[in-house]
């Protein structure tokens, strides 16, 4: 199996190890396939990727999410440099609704992590930068786009970084509290 699939704390995201195949030309792998997605719980078709390249330490992106009916599951991976990143369960109704879980994703490791749909996700740059790839399960809809505040006291992240770079858009997002997710614990993908 070319994939290793670890359960995190909140059980619906996922940690995914890619195997390698090495020579002297250097690798090959498979970043993503159907069948043993499938086989392992993660059941989904992708619609976009997005590519996003962060040029120094320190720089954190989100905490993004995208309201239903287009709420985006995501499979996230770093193709070069090492990223600290988030998901944070805002599930109305969840049993871990609010509580996030935490992966080091790096280009060395190749590793992966499955934000599934209902999910706020960010990350922080670990390397003196990084470029990360992820896959949606939907397109982005600008007009359900949405976001939680990098800092929310009420979440208590535990960023690897003490003053962050982030965009105008990022450092004004409002707290869990104060959002309208419209996302609701049970909903179909």
């Amino acid at each position: 199996m070319p994939f290793e699939f670890t359960r995190l704390e909140i059980p619906e995201v996922v940690l995914v190890r890619a195997k390698a195949f090495h020579d002297s030309r250097g690798f090959f792998m498979e970043a993503y396939k159907l069948s043993e997605f499938a086989a392992n719980g993660i059941p989904v078709t992708f619609v976009q990727d997005n590519f996003s390249r962060s040029t120094r330490r320190g720089v954190l992106r989100g905490l993004h999410y995208q309201k239903h009916p287009k709420a985006q599951g995501k499979l996230v991976m770093v193709l070069r440099g090492r990223i600290w990143d988030v998901a944070v369960d805002i599930r109305r109704g969840s049993p871990t609704y609010g509580r996030w879980v935490a992966a080091e994703l790096s280009e060395d490791e190749r590793t992966m992590l499955w934000v599934p749909p209902g999910f706020a996700h960010g990350f922080c740059v670990l390397s003196d930068g990084a470029d990360v790839l992820y896959k949606c399960t939907e397109e982005y809809a600008p007009e359900l786009d949405r976001g939680i505040r990098w800092d929310d006291p009420d979440l208590a992240i535990s960023w690897p970084v003490a003053e962050p770079v982030l965009s105008e858009k990022d450092a004004n997002l409002p707290r869990l509290a104060e959002t309208d997710h419209g996302v609701a614990y049970g909903t179909p993908r």
